[in-house]
């Protein structure tokens, strides 16, 4: 079949963009749409495919900052020439979803999540926002809306990266998904001796909703070092090496799915959750690490002291992290697809 792989913009490499990576590696052959693409800070990983953009990478700075244009976004997404292609599927946290599907084509849309920005964390957003970021919000965020649920009228079926975001596309968009996890590259953060030291990890960037602010304020409470490894700073072999010798990674926000609690395991370092989102089912709570049930101070306090009274066995961290390796998502992708055709 010939096959059309969209991501809403290709400009670093986070999570989605290493779920488009095992799907091009699944599709060689396929094209790739994306409202912008920078090759410069992919490390070439989509050079094998013909990569074509939307009319938003044309605009002044467009690629450099798509989101600025996330208004233009669905107009850009239907614009897209996608005849002649057979199966589509779409890695979707933003608006390129909603293309003009051909004719006897199949749409896969593989959902990190409905807009965060538009449904459950836009009150977040909303009080963060500078001056035009509020104003923005306000003309727009109602036209997004109605866009975002039409949208998603080209899906001819959802897969979900988590069963909390299946039920974030349930309650939004009123579609059942299947879930299947994202691929992690669990073997690379394997290959690396654990030798726990004196120090607690925190792995991400510094935004709100990752809630840096509560591992910092417990571990300055209880005197225990904190290192912050976030914004790109450290290589993936440094990153590899600070996981393995971690005591533990804290993991205070809510996620959609989280790849960085199951690369800790992998590393065979446990990790100290907040109890909602990802975490849960990636986690085994008393065997790869513990969650808190309160997001404050005195709840990741208290769990970081029980933590400190038990003993961990890396082996059980680096079994279950192995659930969630690449074979395992482009398998289940596979199974799909072929049932889809049947």
């Amino acid at each position: 079949m010939k096959t059309a792989l969209l991501h809403y913009w290709l400009t670093n490499m986070r999570g989605g963009e290493k779920v488009l990576t095992a799907l091009g590696e699944m599709f060689p052959d396929a094209d790739i749409f994306t409202h912008a693409y920078r090759p410069e800070r992919l490390a070439g990983l989509f050079d094998g495919h013909r990569v074509t953009e939307s009319f938003i990478a044309r605009l002044p700075f467009g690629r450099r900052h798509p989101q600025a244009y996330l208004p233009l976004m669905p107009r850009a997404s239907r614009a897209l020439k996608l005849d002649g292609y057979d199966l589509i599927v779409s890695s979707e946290s933003g608006p390129i979803k909603g293309i003009r599907k051909p004719a006897g084509a199949r749409h896969i849309c593989y959902c990190h999540t409905p807009m965060r920005y538009l449904w459950d964390m836009h009150d977040d957003y909303y009080r963060t926002a500078g001056p035009c970021g509020k104003l923005s919000m306000k003309l727009f965020t109602s036209y997004l809306r109605r866009e975002d649920l039409k949208s998603a009228e080209s899906v001819d079926t959802f897969v979900a990266n988590s069963a909390f975001v299946a039920e974030r596309i349930r309650r939004i968009y009123a579609r059942d998904a299947m879930v299947v996890h994202p691929p992690v590259d669990v073997e690379f953060y394997a290959n690396c001796a654990r030798d726990a030291g004196d120090y607690y990890l925190f792995v991400g960037a510094p935004v709100k909703y990752k809630r840096l602010d509560l591992a910092e304020a417990a571990c300055q409470r209880m005197g225990r070092r904190l290192v912050v490894a976030g914004g790109g700073a450290f290589s993936r072999e440094e990153l590899r090496r600070l996981y393995a010798g971690a005591k533990a990674l804290l993991f205070p926000g809510i996620e959609d799915f989280g790849i960085v609690p199951v690369e800790a395991q992998a590393a065979g370092t446990p990790v100290i959750a907040f109890a909602q989102g990802g975490a849960l089912e990636t986690m085994i709570d008393g065997e790869t690490g513990l969650f808190f049930r309160k997001q404050t101070v005195d709840s990741l306090c208290e769990t970081i002291e029980e933590f400190e009274s038990k003993k961990w066995n890396p082996e059980l961290c680096k079994r279950n992290a192995r659930r969630f390796a690449q074979e395992t998502f482009k398998t289940k992708i596979m199974e799909l697809l072929k049932n889809e055709r049947n």
